[in-house]
């Protein structure tokens, strides 16, 4: 498992997410993580990019390695609250 940083500057808004750290074994499969780690953003939207972007808009970085049994997912992520 490698950890990404994953950015966006498609959905500049309020109530969006800018930025998250996450756990994936590709960078195409990082590049579709929702950094809430819902498809629907938590937000009961049945929409895959609700706060978020599509992952076609979705920049990716690799950052590292992950420690032995971290699950794919996020870490930890940025949200700008309106």
């Amino acid at each position: 498992m490698k950890l990404w940083r994953i950015s966006q500057d498609t959905n500049i808004d309020y109530d969006t997410y800018d930025s998250a750290v996450v756990a994936a074994e590709t960078e195409a499969e990082a590049q579709s993580i929702h950094p809430s780690g819902k498809s629907d953003g938590g937000s009961g939207v049945p929409t895959p990019h609700w706060g978020w972007a599509p992952p076609e808009a979705v920049q990716v970085e690799f950052i590292g390695e992950a420690k032995d049994g971290t699950p794919k997912g996020p870490i930890c992520a940025s949200f700008n609250a309106g």
